[in-house]
Parts: structure tokens; sequence; C-alpha cells
């Protein structure tokens, strides 16, 4: 788990070793959700998201777990930069995956191995 206060610092510190705005954009892409649509889920101004998107402007970690929660993603997922070795289409079916209930899960889950079987 992440501690609050460092994510804040990282946040507050100009630091480059994390793209914030290209982090957001991918998982808004991966969640097949447009700027305008995040924007008024997490109650910002489109141009505040499209700022933070081209690194204009980083996002307050108020701001961050808003666009998180929105994107059904967690923070420690935001920061997690093993995500990115999963293509797009994998990415999109885990967040749809996320939402289901128990019993779904493991319906796809059967549904795919009988797909999968040769």
């Amino acid at each position: 788990m992440y501690d609050l206060d460092i994510i804040e610092h990282e946040l507050n510190s100009g630091c480059d070793e994390m793209n914030y705005g290209q982090r957001i954009k991918y998982f808004r892409n991966t969640a097949g959700i447009s700027a305008n649509a995040l924007a008024k889920k997490v109650g910002l101004d489109p141009t505040t998201i499209y700022k933070i998107e081209a690194n204009d402007s980083k996002p307050s970690l108020g701001s961050l777990e808003s666009i998180c929660d929105a994107l059904g993603i967690s923070l420690a997922e935001f920061f997690t930069e093993e995500e990115h070795v999963l293509g797009p289409e994998i990415q999109r079916l885990l967040g749809t995956a996320k939402k289901l209930l128990p019993e779904q899960i493991e319906y796809l889950q059967k549904l795919l191995e009988s797909m999968s079987k040769d």
C-alpha cells in the first residue's frame, strides 16, 4: 500500500519519474471514457483533465483519488508500472471484470476456459 504522504510529496515535488497525464489518459482510454465524461464524474472542469493529460498541470492528491475511483482503479494500480505490460484489450477486460459480482466472475472464468480449450 502507498503512504499518502509519499504520494502527495511525489505529486508536489515535480518529480519526472512518472508521467501522470500519460497514466491518466492510458487508464481513461482503457476504461473507454472520454475526458469530458471523466471530468463530469469527478467534478472537475474538462480543461483541467486536458491540462493534466498534457502535463501542463499535476492533479492534487484528492483529484487523483477521485480520478482513480472514477476509472475503477486504486492509487496502487495507478502507480504500478506493470499495468503497461498488458495490452489495452486485456486492460479493458480487467476493468470490466472488476465490476462483476463473484458469481459473474466464476461464470466468466468457466466461459473463457471453455473457449480456450483445444
